[in-house]
């Protein structure tokens, strides 16, 4: 696999736990909305440390973007990001991804799975093609939604969120079951983007089919 080294442009939080990091984008390099790379952290100890992050620029700009959830507790990966600071260096691998744009219809997020789909919308928005596509997100509380303000300029009535944790106006109360489906996907034969924990992307998907949603059309990663 081919690697690359990217300098850090800029690290701003997204969220409370949530980090935005723009990098440098080399030369040539090419990415359809939706994919992602293995990154790692040039230093020593973690530069064979690779994960996959999503892509969350577009593919038109002179940057990478990633979007990613931290977990501090873990003191992995995730969490050595926290002191990255501009300057320094990543390591970036090829582009790959299953999930991508196949036509309008109903995208399903739980918590930082949301990341595939940031590049989608916003390329999307950028071309004047939103359409009618609705986002169903599921957090735990609103404190969790990333890119809330951005995705309700793009959405509007069509970004609906659902907070397992927390109660308030505006947005659904509990989890994603087959009546909260039911009632937001308003067109079961166009495609179903899924993507979000495996237990809760292995629910929601056995909820679909239920609901008459052919297999054919959820679109999810593919590993």
């Amino acid at each position: 696999m081919e690697q690359y080294h990217v300098k850090v442009k800029s690290v701003d939080k997204a969220t409370h736990d949530v980090l935005r990091i723009q990098t440098e984008r080399p030369e040539q390099y090419d990415f359809n909305p939706g994919q992602a790379a293995e990154l790692a952290i040039n230093k020593a100890g973690w530069k064979n440390e690779l994960r996959p992050f999503t892509f969350t620029s577009l593919p038109e700009v002179n940057h990478l973007e990633f979007t990613i959830k931290t977990y501090p507790t873990h003191k992995g990966m995730t969490n050595e990001l926290l002191s990255l600071k501009p300057g320094d260096e990543l390591i970036i691998g090829n582009s790959w991804g299953t999930i991508g744009f196949k036509g309008e219809g109903t995208f399903i997020a739980g918590g930082a799975g949301v990341t595939p789909f940031i590049a989608i919308f916003r390329q999307l928005y950028f071309n004047n093609q939103i359409g009618n596509n609705k986002l169903l997100f599921a957090n735990k509380t609103k404190a969790d939604i990333i890119n809330e303000a951005e995705f309700n300029k793009m959405l509007g009535k069509n970004f609906v969120n659902i907070l397992s944790d927390e109660k308030s106006d505006g947005y659904d109360h509990g989890f994603i079951n087959e009546a909260f489906l039911k009632n937001n996907i308003s067109n079961p034969k166009a495609p179903v983007y899924l993507c979000g924990p495996e237990v809760m992307m292995d629910i929601v998907e056995k909820q679909l089919l239920n609901l008459g949603v052919d297999t054919k059309l959820i679109v999810k990663e593919e590993f």
